[in-house]
């Protein structure tokens, strides 16, 4: 099940509440894992058995860590740790990557003249990276005693299994959720909030991304596009991307908010950021904070010299591209990214000049960023650099006849307006900071534009064909 299908907004969300407000606090949490089962095995019910294995396995993991410890066995602790955590990323290993082990294995042996090997395909579990991810961190915590374990298994498993998180992020750890299991407050005020960041999800998701998503499948389904045409598609599939998944990370923060919980945010304006560097410090937040919590710095991070902070940085980037998907194309936008890290990290060491202006560094951040989402879409190696080739014009400039009929008024007027939309909502938003009680009045009257856009969306949503998350296949 997802969010954006009229099975979930007019049946199961509107019983789910019902229900979660008639029952008694200490029932919600076997409500909110009974649902949650539900919606999973919406999709496919027998990965329920895998969900459930990766909940019990860390669960049992973080008992015998806490029970070791008290015993003061730090050794027999660090073995239930290290056993925890190659659990989850074993199952995470063999459903996400055996497919793409043994493709790359075969065409090694094709070089070599030798038969290739045959085996079953996987399929890949949805939500699989981010709930084995949560599981890891649970277990890391506790044998780190940076959180308590859970008080009781219901509790465990309805913060692994949350439905409004489960599928695509944000990536939540225990312990910042841990108290708000114990005891959460419910608010008028604090419900309407999460109304309205589901609303703004649900249009930013149906109204901008599944608009545009057309342009960008063109030009990337092309054999040979122009410049204008992989430009145009880039730029498009740069803004599908992101209001798809912060569209999907604001429709789960606000599901929480309507049951009491508090996520913590996913993005904060990543297209207006003035390095690679801040990049990462605004796109997928809960992501990029986890490789730094959980690799970047087990790794060694920035203690142990400069090459080795510059390696760790790049091996950080590499295998968070590998999260992302079982592709060489991921593995090269990693480096991408995690190359450019480095750079930037060298530079601020060795040069003491005044940073460059933002109106230099802010349009060339986001180039270098979709350059690197070509290779993030690209269904191959050799169709993401044939891809950048067309975009330094290798096949032509003009926009191509394949692609201009394709593109509407409306398309155009939506990327107009999303751009609008990344530029000017920081400083609308910064503005209203500065101006104390305004910004409240002012966010009060969000609610009267954003019902109409939102009943226009599940309008366009009832009309069109479905349209899944891009998320979800990571």
């Amino acid at each position: 099940m997802v969010f954006s299908t009229n099975v979930f907004l007019f049946l199961f969300l509107p019983l789910f509440l019902a229900l979660y407000y008639l029952l008694p606090f200490r029932f919600r949490s076997v409500l909110i894992l009974v649902a949650s089962y539900l919606f999973y095995g919406w999709w496919r019910i027998d990965f329920l058995g895998l969900f459930f294995g990766v909940t019990l396995w860390s669960y049992l993991m973080s008992l015998g860590i806490v029970r070791a410890q008290n015993a003061g066995k730090d050794q027999l602790a660090k073995r239930y740790m290290i056993a925890g955590v190659v659990g989850g990323l074993s199952s995470l290993a063999y459903f996400k990557y055996f497919n793409f082990g043994l493709d790359s294995l075969n065409a090694l042996l094709g070089t070599m003249g030798a038969s290739s090997l045959s085996a079953w395909q996987v399929i890949l579990p949805i939500g699989i990276s981010f709930y084995v991810f949560q599981a890891v961190s649970y277990v890391i915590d506790v044998y780190r005693k940076d959180a308590l374990p859970a008080q009781n298994f219901w509790d465990f498993s309805a913060f692994i299994a949350l439905f409004p998180q489960l599928i695509a992020g944000p990536v939540l750890r225990y312990k910042d959720v841990a108290d708000q299991f114990v005891e959460r407050t419910h608010t008028v005020d604090k419900f309407s909030e999460g109304v309205l960041r589901f609303m703004i999800g649900f249009a930013k998701k149906v109204m901008i991304a599944d608009t545009l998503a057309p342009i960008a499948d063109a030009a990337f389904a092309l054999p040979q596009p122009t410049m204008g045409d992989a430009w145009l598609g880039a730029l498009a599939y740069s803004i599908q991307l992101f209001f798809d998944f912060s569209g999907y990370s604001d429709m789960a923060v606000g599901l929480g908010l309507m049951m009491g919980f508090r996520f913590m945010e996913n993005f904060n304006h990543p297209y207006i950021s003035r390095s690679i560097t801040e990049f990462w410090r605004r796109w997928h937040i809960s992501l990029s904070s986890w490789l730094r919590d959980y690799l970047y710095i087990p790794l060694g991070g920035n203690r142990k010299g400069k090459v080795r902070t510059y390696i760790n940085l790049f091996l950080t980037m590499v295998l968070g591209g590998l999260w992302h998907g079982a592709n060489w194309t991921f593995v090269l936008w990693g480096a991408w990214h995690g190359g450019i890290l480095a750079i930037e990290k060298r530079l601020k060491e060795t040069q003491n000049r005044k940073p460059m202006r933002p109106y230099i560094t802010i349009p060339g951040t986001l180039i270098l960023v979709i350059v690197g989402w070509v290779f993030f879409r690209a269904a191959n190696v050799q169709a993401a650099f044939a891809f950048l080739g067309a975009m330094i014009g290798l096949h032509g400039f003009a926009l191509s006849d394949a692609i201009s009929w394709q593109v509407t008024g409306l398309q155009l007027s939506i990327m107009t307006i999303a751009i609008l939309i990344i530029a000017l909502s920081p400083l609308w938003l910064k503005h209203l900071d500065s101006v104390g009680e305004v910004r409240k009045q002012a966010l009060s009257h969000v609610h009267l534009i954003i019902i109409p856009i939102f009943v226009l969306a599940i309008l366009r949503l009832s009309a069109q064909n479905f349209s899944p998350f891009l998320y979800f296949q990571f």
